[in-house]
């Protein structure tokens, strides 16, 4: 079975079990190239292992993940980064006495030509580089480039990480609560963030709590509930009554 190809990312009848705890049960999921998707459902929905296994951290018990419409199989998360997805944890996973590029290319060091190369020395100045034109690219603002990111404010922080997510990813951009410890400002800047990223043709898979952000933000709404997709919902028609009563299990009206 082919998938039509004018979702980036698909996934048809995803179950996902942990002993006798069913995380997925048969969740559909889809993703247009160029588009922001809110992900949203309530604690115990069904996210965070949607995207665990849609990421190769997790391997279906059962279903099918399409990509470009075509079957794939993630062994791991080296597979589903291969097929350009990449994800922002909360947690964001920087190495806080790094600075910006070096965590950029945090397992993906540039090594020197030649023998130094071959020696394990690193090509800082190639690294420097192509950060900092990835971080222009994106709008990310960095005082000093030098300076270990634990220094930086949290909506930095949160730059840097998206920065070198969205220098990898090809196709699909997985964030996780990208907002859910900054101010306003700090949060205006995420969202504008995003919305660079899904100029560049990436697709944007946003995953949050905050209703009214959401409904700034996305392009699309995809609601899990009890590990199945409820509501599939394009969001300039959607309501936040219809929103919270897809999250609440109440709503009926399937895809719109």
């Amino acid at each position: 079975m082919v998938q039509p190809i004018e979702t980036v990312l698909s996934a048809r009848g995803l179950i996902k079990t942990f002993g006798h705890v069913e995380a997925l049960r048969g969740a559909d999921f889809d993703v247009r190239p160029g588009e922001v998707v809110a992900l949203l459902g309530d604690n115990g929905a069904g996210k965070s292992t949607l995207v665990k296994t849609l990421a190769g951290v997790h391997r279906p018990d059962g279903g099918t993940i399409y990509v470009d419409g075509t079957p794939v199989e993630f062994g791991d998360t080296r597979d589903a980064r291969a097929a350009g997805i990449e994800v922002v944890y909360q947690d964001l996973a920087l190495a806080p006495h790094l600075n910006p590029s070096e965590n950029v290319y945090l397992g993906r060091e540039i090594f020197r030509p030649g023998i130094l190369g071959k020696l394990g020395v690193l090509d800082k100045s190639a690294m420097a580089k192509e950060a900092q034109r990835g971080f222009a690219q994106l709008g990310v603002k960095i005082r000093d480039h030098r300076a270990p990111v634990r220094s930086m404010s949290g909506g930095q922080q949160q730059g840097v990480a998206v920065c070198r997510a969205a220098m990898w990813a090809k196709k699909i951009l997985f964030m996780d609560e990208p907002t859910a410890a900054l101010g306003v400002v700090q949060t205006k800047e995420v969202l504008d963030l995003v919305r660079r990223v899904r100029d560049t043709g990436v697709a944007v898979v946003y995953i949050c709590h905050n209703i009214p952000e959401v409904m700034e933000i996305a392009d699309s709404i995809e609601v899990l509930y009890l590990g199945k997709r409820i509501a599939s919902l394009k969001a300039p028609d959607t309501s936040m009554a219809e929103i919270v009563s897809a999250m609440t299990g109440a709503y009926e009206g399937g895809q719109k």
